[in-house]
């Protein structure tokens, strides 16, 4: 058990027998009435987000989350398998749990797997990763219709926008969050 006073980015807290990860928090004290915590959670199976008040003080449950370093071996089709580094033991992950982090990771990339009670909950990355671009049109100089950019496909088979100097097998930073380019590796 927790207070709202100890919540941080990132913790799971279990509401209604459901766990939810804390996006966003806010303390609140108003010039009139009692102090309240804002914040915006996220269903960690659903991945449904929702904004939720709740008074500074309360206590909330805690759900006792297991962080492991885990290492990208490859997908079977079905499954992604990761392998805990620790226990050399292999672990299949669906695609469902795995979701858009299929996009940023390349065989034998190490990850954060969080699991509770043995189910996999969902996959960290870190918050950027170098990959190469495997194809895009050349660009041409005089051509801004789009904004300086145009779209280039990464090694995983993602697509992104690239600024137009981009040339195929330039190895680029992507934001795992966001999708967007950074800046030239």
């Amino acid at each position: 058990m927790a207070t709202t006073n100890d919540l941080k980015n990132g913790m799971v807290l279990k509401i209604d027998n459901q766990l939810w990860q804390v996006v966003e928090f806010q303390h609140v004290k108003p010039g009139k009435g009692p102090a309240f915590v804002r914040t915006k959670l996220r269903n960690v199976l659903s991945g449904k987000n929702v904004d939720k008040t709740m008074n500074a003080g309360v206590k909330v449950e805690t759900a006792t989350v297991d962080r492991r370093d885990m290492q990208y071996l490859y997908n079977d089709g079905e499954d992604f398998i990761f392998m805990d580094l620790e226990t050399y033991e292999q672990l299949p992950v669906s695609a469902a749990v795995v979701g858009d982090a299929k996009n940023y990771m390349l065989e034998n990339q190490n990850v954060i797997i969080a699991m509770h009670d043995g189910q996999v909950l969902f996959i960290e990355l870190p918050s950027s990763v170098v990959l190469e671009i495997t194809f895009t049109e050349p660009g041409l100089q005089g051509d801004r219709s789009n904004a300086g950019t145009k779209p280039a496909t990464l090694e995983t088979g993602y697509e992104i926008q690239v600024p137009l100097f981009i040339e195929q097998g330039t190895k680029v930073k992507v934001d795992t969050r966001t999708g967007e380019y950074l800046n030239r590796a």
